[in-house]
């Protein structure tokens, strides 16, 4: 009996545009890492959920002799990142990265800049010009007719979710959100914890851990009506309230934000001045 043939190609390759995040590493010590992870992501084995990302090399404190990629790729898997490439490597630290099943890009294939998941712009070719036609004879407006003033343009921006939570927060419970801000109606106790990719605003006692910014952004913030958390943190910079809060802040309306550079952030804590 003749075999039934094969219907089209076992494999086929196609272009595509997928959403990968950028890890910058400032270190390559696997244990100094897993206690910065612990300390920004609360110790959550699946943060991540299985999301691909590129190691950015360009932010090293110091270049080692070697990397203990196997230490380093068994740490971000348990947080359910994927690592799949490097960039920005130093030469001598390549061909390691490569045994360890790593891509190694270059510093422009791709951009820490854009947005997680963003399309990337593809070229396009202009059509062609319009062909010439005559221009018709001008028409003087009536005296009295004003032009219209060109209406503005405005670019619209893209709007990040933001998750709310109308229910108080108890010791053990934590709420991630992902993308965005987190919005608390009803306050936390100590024991719980929130994680946010965008600032958190919190309309009750504030008594947990609250880690804003989660991803790396900056610019987020931590607001809160009636502080008094044991931990905060801002795009992976923390402290804690062992010694007790601030008398300045402890019970009353403050922000959290980060001041300073790039290469040197600072945690500032101050009241927000209540009518």
């Amino acid at each position: 009996m003749a075999e039934p043939s094969l219907q089209g190609k076992l494999i086929e390759f196609k272009g595509a545009t997928l959403g990968v995040m950028i890890a910058s590493l400032r270190d390559t010590d696997a244990v100094r890492l897993a206690d910065g992870l612990h300390m920004m992501l609360g110790g959550m084995p699946d943060f991540f959920a299985g999301e691909p990302a590129i190691l950015d090399f360009a932010q090293l404190a110091s270049v080692p002799e070697r990397v203990d990629w196997t230490a380093i790729l068994s740490l971000l898997r348990r947080y359910q990142v994927q690592p799949i490439g490097v960039r920005r490597l130093p030469e001598h630290l390549v061909e390691g990265a490569r045994r360890a099943g790593l891509a190694v890009l270059s510093g422009d294939e791709l951009s820490a800049e854009r947005p997680l998941g963003a399309p990337q712009a593809m070229p396009q070719t202009p059509p062609p010009p319009p062909p010439p036609v005559a221009a018709p004879a001008p028409v003087e407006p009536p005296p009295a007719a004003a032009a219209p003033a060109p209406a503005p343009e405005f670019e619209q921006a893209a709007v990040a979710p933001t998750l709310i939570v109308d229910r108080p927060l108890r010791s053990g419970q934590q709420v991630y959100a992902k993308g965005g801000d987190l919005v608390l109606l009803a306050g936390m106790s100590p024991g719980s914890e929130i994680i946010a990719d965008g600032s958190i605003h919190c309309y009750g006692p504030l008594r947990g851990r609250a880690l804003a910014g989660a991803r790396g952004d900056t610019s987020a913030r931590i607001f809160s009506t009636n502080f008094g958390p044991e931990l905060v943190s801002i795009a992976g910079v923390y402290r804690t309230f062992e010694r007790g809060i601030p008398q300045s802040v402890g019970g009353r309306s403050a922000q959290v934000r980060l001041t300073g550079t790039d290469n040197l952030h600072t945690l500032e804590i101050i009241a927000l001045q209540s009518s």
